[in-house]
């Protein structure tokens, strides 16, 4: 008699862009649940966490659990900065050297938008295209060299119609490769809304909407003629979802 053959199930294991000793900005960062994931399991020493939000208080109004998070991140001496806006922010650079060197190993944006509610989708496209191009342009000054720019965003459309390579492109970047964007890969992070969580009438959080649990894809981008620092190997396994 034949044995009957177990269904293959493919555990990929999940892509990480980065190293724990690397110099790490995070933008928009939200709820900065993302950055508190980076500290806490994966053990990143060096992580600069930004929020456009002007303060803390205006941060804790729209994500009101955000106070815990803070507390991982800056219990491991890394920090979070208020008020910065990705198409306008100061570059970090060497402040030794007299070229300016940019010192981020890896600049990451996860799920640049916008926001609004606004339903024309051509309008939305275009004012999220001009967001990436000036990130795009602010965040080459902060990159060191052989560092790589990392975004986030979620398939299908209207995403896709944002053309993110050919913005890249335009800006002076190449495409690396892209993957397949696993949240299950940072315990404690959660997909946090442009406007903040929902709350009922009676100021009750809502649950519901999880953007972590949508497909989403992220790029990786560095300077054109200029390659990325391989990533230690354990951090950089190729699953079959890879592409360049």
């Amino acid at each position: 008699k034949q044995k009957q053959k177990k269904p293959q199930t493919q555990h990929d294991e999940p892509t990480i862009p980065f190293a724990p000793e690397d110099k790490i900005l995070l933008i928009g960062d939200g709820d900065l649940s993302f950055a508190a994931s980076l500290v806490e399991h994966h053990h990143c020493a060096d992580v600069t966490a930004t929020v456009l939000e002007k303060n803390f208080d205006e941060l804790v109004e729209k994500y009101p659990h955000v106070p815990e998070n803070i507390a991982k991140i800056e219990a491991e001496g890394s920090k979070v900065l208020y008020n910065v806006d990705a198409t306008k922010m100061a570059p970090f650079v060497d402040k030794k050297g007299k070229d300016g060197t940019g010192v981020m190993d890896r600049i990451i944006f996860n799920f640049p938008h916008v926001g609004g509610k606004s339903t024309d989708v051509n309008r939305q496209v275009r004012y999220n295209q001009e967001l990436l191009v000036e990130f795009f342009k602010r965040a080459m000054f902060s990159l060191a060299p052989g560092g790589s720019i990392i975004v986030t965003l979620f398939e299908g459309e209207p995403y896709t119609l944002w053309n993110i390579r050919d913005l890249a492109r335009h800006s002076g970047l190449q495409v690396e490769r892209s993957f397949k964007f696993q949240a299950s890969a940072y315990p404690g992070y959660h997909h946090a809304r442009t406007l903040g969580v929902v709350k009922s009438k009676s100021g009750d959080v809502r649950g519901g909407w999880k953007g972590e649990d949508r497909p989403s894809r992220s790029y990786v981008f560095v300077r054109k003629d200029d390659e990325a620092r391989p990533v230690p190997r354990s951090s950089k396994k190729r699953s079959r979802d890879d592409d360049s």
